[in-house]
């Protein structure tokens, strides 16, 4: 059941409303189906009983010779008349007796009869829970009340009527109330129909445009977390739509000067930094023993990429190049075209051009550093790049002894080694993993790890299969 219900607000308001209407329309159409046939059999009844007095006026002030003529002359096949010497015999049930009454003193009333000469009236209800519910409804209108007094004899099918005449004969009717025809026709069909129609499309258009401001405030949002840069929402729509996206481009607003001030703090810093280090560096040149003036200089280059390495990751997320479309194939190519040139072990398979907007300058240096990794604690790295169904998808693959499985969610936290001696020829400064990460984010990206079954560590670098330029 849970599956037919939609997930989205769009989808599931719009089926609310769809089922409250279907819901309304079916009770509306039963109610009016049932109210035009109480209606009809209570027009009917009531030009009947006028019929029935007409004719009883009729034969009572005719000759008696002329009688027989007129009621030969007066039945139809619906309505029977017949002269008798005795009165016909019909069980009448408690349920028919309102109605039988109803009727006797409409005929008492009409024809103006004394108590001697009372009418004998049978009626019969067609059975059935809907007809109960349908003459329970019909006692309490009080149109069908103003019928003549016939409210509750609306609701019956089948009437016999016997009216004695002053020589003792009695005068008989047999007839059945009229029926109110289909309960759908073609025309009530059509006309709801178009109403169902008109209503569902108002109803699609109001949905989407109350929605439509929380489906532009996630984009914006998505948009937010690739690019701080993007431009503003615009401040259009209702009161609450427009205070909305007052408050998430003030948000943006502050986001970006928070990384705007930690960038340029940073750039101070590096720069202070770099001042003092040259100075060692060159006093370290002056010292005359070669061991110690080698072990200044490594410690002084270690600071330098320390530095350097923690303000490209504070920038990172700052900075954002414009985006092109770019051959992914050519350019994971062109890495480990250079790698493999420097004599380490990294081999790419074949592929087809791949097309990809983005900025080519960063993500080398996301994807370089994902290679260089995997070479460095894997023994080798082996590139493949392919599209699926869903995108744009880049392994690299090592033959090293890959990382604990717990490990696998922290490797890209800044400043994160699972080598624990804090030495930089190996655990590195912990940067490069979290960089890599920060630039894939940028570009719409993710980055998942696994320890592959046959042995070693799959990067896995997917990209959406459509990416606009910026």
């Amino acid at each position: 059941m849970m599956r037919l219900i939609p997930r989205s607000l769009f989808g599931q308001t719009l089926f609310v409303l769809l089922a409250g209407l279907i819901a309304s329309h079916l009770v509306g159409s039963w109610i009016y189906s049932a109210d035009r046939g109480q209606i009809v059999r209570a027009v009917g009844g009531l030009v009947i009983a006028q019929r029935i007095t007409n004719l009883t006026r009729l034969v009572r002030d005719a000759p008696s010779e002329w009688r027989a003529r007129i009621v030969m002359a007066s039945s139809e096949e619906t309505f029977n008349l017949a002269l008798s010497a005795e009165p016909p015999r019909a069980a009448l049930t408690d349920e028919d007796a309102p109605a039988a009454e109803a009727l006797k003193q409409l005929l008492i009333e009409r024809l103006s009869l004394d108590g001697a000469a009372e009418p004998l009236v049978s009626a019969s209800q067609p059975r059935g829970m809907m007809f109960g519910m349908a003459q329970r409804m019909m006692d309490r209108n009080p149109m069908m009340h103003g019928l003549g007094g016939l409210g509750p004899f609306a609701g019956f099918r089948e009437l016999q009527v016997a009216i004695p005449l002053q020589d003792g004969q009695w005068l008989t009717f047999a007839t059945v109330l009229p029926e109110s025809g289909a309960a759908f026709s073609l025309r009530f069909l059509v006309s709801m129909g178009i109403m169902a129609v008109i209503t569902i499309l108002v109803a699609i258009w109001v949905v989407r445009r109350v929605t439509a401001p929380l489906t532009a405030l996630s984009k914006a949002a998505r948009r937010l977390g690739e690019d701080l840069n993007a431009p503003p929402m615009p401040e259009v729509g209702t009161v609450e739509t427009r205070q909305a996206a007052r408050a998430f481009n003030a948000m943006q607003s502050r986001v970006r000067g928070m990384i705007d001030d930690r960038t340029k703090m940073l750039a101070a810093i590096s720069h202070d930094f770099r001042t003092p280090l040259t100075l060692l560096r060159l006093r370290a040149e002056n010292v005359e023993d070669p061991v110690e003036r080698e072990k200044m200089l490594s410690t002084i280059a270690d600071l330098d990429s320390m530095v350097a390495a923690t303000l490209e990751f504070a920038s990172g997320s700052a900075r954002q190049a414009p985006r092109r479309p770019t051959d992914l194939t050519a350019l994971v190519t062109s890495i480990t075209d250079d790698l493999a040139d420097g004599g380490l072990p990294v081999s790419m398979d074949a592929a087809q051009p791949v097309i990809y907007a983005c900025d080519p300058a960063t993500l080398k240096r996301a994807l370089t550093n994902l290679i260089d990794n995997a070479v460095k604690y894997g023994g080798s790295a082996t590139v493949a790049i392919h599209e699926t169904p869903r995108g744009i998808e880049i392994t690299i693959d090592d033959t090293g002894p890959g990382i604990p499985e717990e490990e696998l969610t922290h490797v890209f936290e800044p400043l994160y080694r699972i080598e624990s001696s804090r030495s930089r020829e190996t655990g590195g400064i912990g940067l490069g993993l979290a960089i890599a990460l920060s630039i894939i984010r940028a570009h719409a990206g993710r980055v998942i790890l696994s320890n592959r079954p046959e042995g070693g560590l799959r990067a896995l670098v997917a990209f959406p299969r459509s990416k606009p330029c910026q």
